[in-house]
């Protein structure tokens, strides 16, 4: 059964990063309609091209094994599960806070929207914060 699903992140290091990718692109595998919507550090690290890089010792240990064992980084997942229709998006207000003007996010995000309609878009969906 499809449905529609939100990632609210809010943190973006790696291991926040991970778990928010590697669910998103399951999701998009599996058919669900996939929304990433991108806050405060996990905004900027994804403006910074910095999405799920590790900030921590513990946390580039555990990217070097995952790479050792073929898995992809956070910000690839996140490429792939985009490629299979997830969608990135932010809160205007939000983009403003963290000092970006929402037309200069184009491409990196796929929209920015007013609370009200991200809002709607989330009635009836399942919803994870990370």
């Amino acid at each position: 059964m499809s449905g529609r699903v939100f990632f609210f992140l809010q943190h973006a290091t790696y291991e926040p990063a991970f778990q928010a990718a590697t669910m998103g692109i399951t999701a998009a595998a599996m058919g669900d309609e996939v929304y990433f919507v991108f806050a405060f550090d996990a905004l900027r690290l994804l403006v910074r091209g910095a999405y799920g890089e590790p900030a921590t010792e513990r946390e580039q240990e555990e990217s070097t094994r995952a790479e050792s064992l073929g898995v992809l980084a956070p910000a690839r997942m996140l490429e792939e599960a985009r490629s299979l229709g997830a969608r990135l998006i932010a809160c205007d207000t939000t983009v403003r806070i963290c000092g970006f003007e929402p037309e200069a996010l184009s491409g990196t995000l796929d929209e920015v929207m007013g609370m009200a309609s991200l809002w709607r878009l989330t009635d009836g969906a399942r919803i994870l914060t990370l």
